[in-house]
């Protein structure tokens, strides 16, 4: 029985599906809130096999309820209802070097701004080179690091596994990880360890390898206790996606608004009478971005920093140009430009397009959110 028992065990972890067992999984619908985007890397554990949407859950209804407003971003997408966000990036029987041969590409289309990793399970279930696994690992985090240098990265100690053999492979792999994230922290990195193998025992593993749902709900506190730990990481509670309102010009009384409710990128921002649709309700998140639909975010064109540019809607990428300072003095400032939100020619009618300026104090650089 305990022959068989590790045979199902090491079919689920290397990504065959068992019937009955895992909920379909596919490409994600980008659920956006607007807040700060997390990115849940990893395997099957990050998937959620045996318990769809495993710690995602969790750790989503821990946010959720202490009022951090959070967007989980990947290109895979599942769980139940009472996940908020589905999006995810966890691959079923991956190993270290199959997410490395991709995670350029995605961190290149989510732009997250906080990394969970649980990764190296099935390098071990695998036998795969498992004494150079730890130099894998660094070279991965070092991929993340370069390709999102402002991120925060969280590298998980991963979880116990049944079979003896294997979870002292496990543990000779985890103890390689604090000095690996040690030697990023040192080069200046925001890497951060987490130790989730002294966060569940073998008795909380419904299969040998994939926790029970009482098993990811440990992994969920322990992520959600290493992100309060680290400021700026899941934003402040009661910031990010929560703030949103109309953006009103002091001097016309008009709304910024979307053009015809355009979702294309580079469509300019214009003044017109507000009318409470979507296309002018723009959400202030934690990171300084003004997001409208949930996943566009208002973006200096083409990065530029000089007076006249253009102020239009962009997918959110985490750059500077996408960054605004709400200032007290009723001003919205670029926080790569220094310059201020401005109608153009100093315009007030439906239609005015709305620019990067040279601050002046006057009344058609104030706003009011509302």
């Amino acid at each position: 029985m305990r022959t068989r028992a590790r045979w199902l065990a090491t079919l689920a972890a290397l990504g065959v599906v068992i019937a009955g067992v895992v909920t379909p999984t596919g490409p994600a619908n980008a659920e956006s809130n607007g807040g700060v985007r997390v990115m849940p890397l990893g395997d099957s554990i990050t998937e959620g096999t045996q318990v769809p949407g495993g710690y995602r859950i969790g750790l989503w209804q821990r946010l959720a309820t202490n009022r951090y407003t959070v967007d989980f971003v990947g290109s895979q997408f599942n769980g139940p209802a009472s996940l908020g966000d589905h999006d995810h990036q966890g691959h079923p029987g991956w190993r270290i070097d199959q997410i490395d041969a991709n995670i350029v590409g995605w961190l290149n289309t989510q732009r997250p701004q906080t990394v969970l990793l649980h990764i190296g399970t099935n390098d071990i279930l695998q036998n795969y080179n498992v004494s150079t696994a730890p130099n894998r690992l660094s070279t991965l985090i070092d991929k993340i690091t370069t390709t999102v240098p402002s991120a925060e990265v969280f590298v998980a100690q991963i979880i116990p596994i049944s079979n003896s053999g294997q979870d002292a492979a496990a543990r000779t792999f985890n103890a390689a990880i604090p000095g690996i994230v040690q030697s990023k922290v040192n080069a200046g990195k925001r890497v951060h360890v987490v130790d989730m193998h002294s966060a569940l025992t073998t008795a909380d593993l419904i299969d040998g390898v994939h926790p029970t749902a009482g098993g990811y709900d440990k992994m969920a506190a322990r992520w959600y206790s290493a992100l309060q730990s680290v400021p700026g990481s899941i934003g402040n509670p009661g910031s990010g996606g929560g703030q949103t309102a109309t953006i009103v010009g002091t001097r016309s009384g008009r709304c910024v608004d979307v053009p015809g409710s355009s979702t294309t990128n580079g469509t300019q921002v214009a003044l017109w009478d507000c009318h409470g649709g979507t296309n002018q309700q723009w959400t202030y998140t934690s990171t300084k971005t003004l997001t409208v639909y949930g996943n566009k975010c208002l973006d200096a064109a083409g990065y530029g920093t000089t007076p006249g540019t253009q102020v239009t809607i962009y997918d959110c990428h985490g750059g500077t140009n996408q960054q605004w300072n709400i200032n007290a003095n009723g001003t919205i400032t670029g926080v790569q430009s220094g310059l201020c939100l401005d109608p153009y020619n100093q315009g007030t009618a439906n239609g005015t397009k709305i620019v990067l300026w040279t601050c002046t104090g006057q009344a058609n650089q104030q706003w009011s959110r509302r």
